[in-house]
Order: structure tokens, then C-alpha cells, then sequence
């Protein structure tokens, strides 16, 4: 669905037509499936809607503790913790996304643990560690080569490498007087 028109090249964040986000809520808000609830945190969440996008992803949380598989549930944690970036918890997000990664990465998930690249990279971000954002954006990345995927999700994520790359300080000579 063409939600997403782009990306902010400051904040990292979707630019997503809000009419149509609004629409979609209202539709998807009637179905109890899992997919139906990830999706309906993402929409709460790319309109401002954060209270709302955290009840609903605890929820998720807990739908696919007692009945997802646990591909599920690490879909609904990093769902989570995306939220909880927003809401300005960066520590416990990071911490979330870390365990997230491990888990996805021991496993094989090689999808998975690029999404959880992709938002501990946002929210290393944010909380102005670019030099760890820049590292996950590049796991990201990779991951996202070795899958195959399309060139528009790979120049999303160089995007994203080149905003870390602009905040990071100045490197530092190796020789000073």
C-alpha cells in the first residue's frame, strides 16, 4: 500500500499521505488477525497516535506470546520497541532492538534482523549516537543485499547511512601536536 511517499532526511521518519494512513486505520481497526493488529501500531504510530500505538502493541506483544510463533513475536517486539522510541525511551528501545537482533541473528532471520537493524539504527539516531546508527544502518544493508531486495529499500538505507554520516563528528587525525 502507497502510505509511505518517502522519508524526512532529518528525523529518519516516513512521510506518509495522512488521509490515506486515516483511512486504513478505520478499515483495519475492525480485524483482530495479528497482521491486522501489527499493522494498525504502525498506522497509530505514523500519525502521532503514540498512546494508542503502545496500548495496541503490548497487546500484540502478548497476542503472540500465548499464540504466534516466534518469528511473530520478534515482529511485535521490535513493533514495540519502535514505539517506545518515539515515545522518547531510547535506552529501553535499544535494549529491546539489541535482543531482538541476537535472537534473529542466531536463528538465521536474516528479514527480521534487518528491520531490528533498521530501527535501533533510528533510535541510536535519535538519541545521538550516529556512529552506532551508521554501523546499523550498514548491518541493515547488507542484510538487505544478501536477500535481495529491491533497489528502492537499498537506497532507503544508504539514505540512511549518509544522514548518520552527516551528524557524526569530524574525524579526528591520528597525529596531534
Amino acid at each position: 500500500m502507497g502510505f509511505i511517499q518517502g522519508y524526512d532526511s532529518e528525523t529518519l521518519q516516513e512521510i506518509v499521505d495522512r488521509s490515506a494512513v486515516y483511512e486504513r486505520l478505520v478499515e483495519v481497526r475492525r480485524q483482530r488477525s495479528f497482521p491486522a493488529q501489527l499493522e494498525q501500531v504502525w498506522l497509530l504510530k505514523v500519525l502521532g497516535e503514540l498512546d494508542e500505538a503502545l496500548q495496541v502493541s503490548e497487546h500484540t506483544v502478548r497476542l503472540a506470546r500465548m499464540s504466534g510463533t516466534r518469528k511473530d513475536l520478534l515482529h511485535a517486539r521490535i513493533v514495540h520497541a519502535s514505539v517506545t522510541h518515539l515515545r522518547g525511551t531510547f535506552t529501553r528501545a535499544e535494549q529491546e532492538l539489541s535482543s531482538c537482533i541476537e535472537e534473529a541473528e542466531g536463528q538465521g532471520w536474516a528479514r527480521i534482523s534487518a528491520l531490528a537493524h533498521s530501527h535501533r539504527g533510528k533510535v541510536r539516531y535519535d538519541a545521538g549516537d550516529y556512529e552506532g546508527a551508521r554501523s546499523d544502518f550498514k548491518r541493515e544493508l547488507f542484510l538487505r543485499q544478501e536477500m535481495g531486495a529491491d533497489d528502492e529499500q537499498l537506497e532507503r538505507t544508504m539514505s540512511f547511512i549518509e544522514a548518520a554520516e552527516r551528524r557524526r563528528p569530524a574525524s579526528r587525525g591520528l597525529f596531534t601536536n
